[in-house]
């Protein structure tokens, strides 16, 4: 939008004022580019870019006199808040980046990724403009080329992501604090990554005002905060993990019976006053289906107790605990100990771990990679997002790790976890003809038993076994503040899980 000041007629004053309101442009900043020095009457003085599907606001504007809308070029996002923590936003470039890129053909002028995949792909993405330095005769005519460079368009960059899926999460989570990952299991085709609540990356294109940058980064549900590439602690749906373990290194066999203690338990009076409870009482042996069929902490506790600190420590390295996953965005790294150690220290907390408690935090882009072991025979896919034809006609992905369980073990958590869906915890999950496997989760973030502040993590991973068309998911969700939900974290999630269906 531009401003033609010889036309602003004889109510300036009061123009400038409604232009301003319209826009969210301060007054003062109007006036200032009005009275640069190069500015004359008959001179148009841009000012504002705005939406071009903003189509209410033009009509607005175009209403007053002086103001000419042209249409330029610039990044345009169609999905907006679908997809901005996932694509990014470009934005011009600052004096340190500048610097930081200094050589690569940057101006003052030039625009820069600044997030997301604008950022990571930035040198694939970006044009360089063509220049040419030459000498020319007193009339203008050019004499000779003394330096030249071609202009050069970037390049495409073609996603996994499926545009409707995306949309469809969104849409459905947009009011949440949570997280999507969605990855086709066996090629490791990432076909979602929602994080919500978001904002609108062309807000950042056509420029924020100070007031509307404010609201954004001050609220309380950080919707500039993107939760896919983060670490959280998993809760119950980390109990796979503890068993794919268990079954693996022989520590654990499927159909021992610990012996029911009820829903509280401690190892013995070294503990102190420290129990681990869990919620469910049921009858039967206590082993692993029943463990996984009715989410039993205590279980697990026992079964990391077997395990033991060094075992545990040492296969959730092998499964990339501690390690930078490859992918163009950078990801929190799993652990396991505090500070990213390599130590679980201290009964307790060991026994923690088996339920995805004490120090597990885990990225969801990770997580996706570890259960998708369970539907190849114990190997991790590769998640990626740069299309790849090949892996998509082959149904084929890139092997991660190799052999992280058994495949043994691998098949005994995938059938256990259809059990899950078929009658235990996630029976809510069932969908007539199609055979699905997943896990329910809650993970408590008190720093105390009298800690009543910290929230309370809902989740709820699943993957779709041999689906007759081929085109199977696996699904990481996950949605923060349960505690006051009635429905809880895993099943609120399980209902706009079932409408991907």
């Amino acid at each position: 939008m531009e401003l033609y000041r010889g036309k602003l007629g004889e109510n300036k004053d009061e123009n400038i004022a409604k232009i301003a309101e319209l826009t969210g442009v301060s007054t003062q900043f109007i006036n200032q580019q009005l009275q640069a020095s190069y500015v004359k009457d008959d001179t148009f003085v841009p000012v504002k870019k705005i939406k071009d599907t903003d189509t209410t606001l033009k009509e607005q504007l175009l209403q007053i006199p002086g103001i000419l809308i042209n249409k330029v070029a610039g990044r345009v996002y169609p999905l907006g808040e679908e997809t901005a923590h996932l694509v990014g936003y470009v934005q011009a470039i600052n004096s340190e980046e500048l610097e930081a890129n200094s050589g690569k053909g940057y101006t003052t002028n030039s625009v820069i990724g600044k997030s997301g995949l604008e950022k990571a792909y930035e040198d694939t993405l970006r044009g360089i403009d063509g220049t040419e330095i030459y000498i020319t005769d007193e009339n203008g005519n050019k004499k000779m080329t003394l330096a030249k460079q071609d202009k050069k368009d970037g390049q495409d960059v073609k996603l996994t992501i499926d545009s409707d899926l995306q949309a469809k999460i969104y849409q459905q989570m947009k009011n949440d604090k949570g997280l999507f990952v969605v990855m086709e299991p066996q090629t490791g085709e990432l076909l979602a990554l929602v994080s919500t609540p978001s904002y609108d990356s062309n807000d950042f294109v056509v420029g924020m005002t100070q007031e509307q940058w404010d609201t954004l980064n001050n609220d309380n549900t950080k919707p500039l905060y993107n939760r896919f590439i983060q670490k959280y602690c998993p809760g119950s749906t980390f109990k796979p993990i503890t068993g794919a373990i268990g079954l693996t290194t022989g520590k654990i066999e499927p159909n021992e019976d610990y012996g029911y203690t009820g829903t509280s338990w401690q190892k013995d009076a070294s503990w102190g006053t420290y129990k681990i409870t869990t919620l469910t009482a049921y009858q039967g042996a206590k082993n692993l289906l029943n463990g996984l069929l009715y989410s039993d902490n205590i279980y697990f506790a026992q079964s990391a107790l077997k395990i033991g600190a060094d075992t545990l420590a040492q296969e959730l390295n092998k499964l990339g605990f501690n390690e930078q996953l490859d992918f163009p965005l950078t990801l929190a790294k799993s652990q396991y100990a505090n500070n990213n150690g390599d130590t679980i220290e201290g009964e307790t907390r060991l026994a923690d771990s088996g339920y995805g408690q004490g120090s597990i935090l885990v990225n969801p882009i990770h997580v996706a990679s570890i259960y998708s072991s369970f539907a190849n025979k114990g190997n991790m896919i590769k998640p990626y997002i740069e299309y790849d034809e090949q892996k998509t006609q082959k149904k084929q992905g890139e092997i991660l790790k190799q052999g992280v369980f058994t495949e043994e073990a691998a098949e005994t958590i995938k059938n256990d976890l259809i059990q899950v869906v078929e009658r235990g915890t996630a029976s809510d999950m069932k969908i007539d003809g199609i055979t699905i496997a997943g896990k329910t989760g809650t993970a408590e973030l008190k720093t105390s038993s009298e800690d009543t502040q910290s929230g309370t993590l809902g989740w709820f991973n699943c993957f779709t076994v041999d689906k007759a068309d081929g085109n199977n998911l696996l699904i990481v969700s996950m949605v923060e503040n349960v505690q006051d939900n009635s429905e809880g974290g895993s099943h609120y999630l399980i209902k706009k899980i079932r409408t991907l269906f």
